[in-house]
């Protein structure tokens, strides 16, 4: 029997929109910035990447702009919509080089680590 999911939300309380499919984003590589028990990560923040956000992401450890065509994984580049990890945007927030956000293709899940209005401030227009 299959169990019924209640539709993804977004920060705003509103159905939860796609982020990107070029490239192709989400934990479950369907677009959205959906989640599920296994991603440990908290996939969940859209945005549009900027260089300085990719440089910063690369010196915590993180490379995003190199590709890793093993994985699926075409590197990004500025001006890309990525969905991000909670953890590691709040992170970015607080060295100030967080990339703008899209609240109504970021999932609900996020405000567990971040606030509201923080990414409101840094939503895109």
């Amino acid at each position: 029997m299959m169990q019924s999911m209640r539709p993804s939300r977004n920060v705003l309380g509103g159905p939860l929109v796609a982020c990107s499919t070029e490239p192709m984003t989400g934990w479950y590589r369907d677009g959205c910035c959906n989640t599920g028990a296994g991603d440990f990560g908290l996939h969940t923040v859209c945005c549009r990447v900027t260089a300085e956000f990719l440089d910063f992401s690369r010196a915590a450890g993180n490379d995003l702009s190199t590709p890793a065509p093993n994985m699926g994984f075409p590197g990004l580049k500025p001006g890309d919509h990525w969905c991000l990890c909670a953890a590691r945007w709040q992170q970015a927030f607080e060295a100030g080089v967080a990339p703008a956000v899209v609240l109504e293709a970021t999932h609900e899940a996020c405000l567990e680590f971040i606030q509201l209005e923080d990414l409101k401030t840094m939503a895109l227009a």
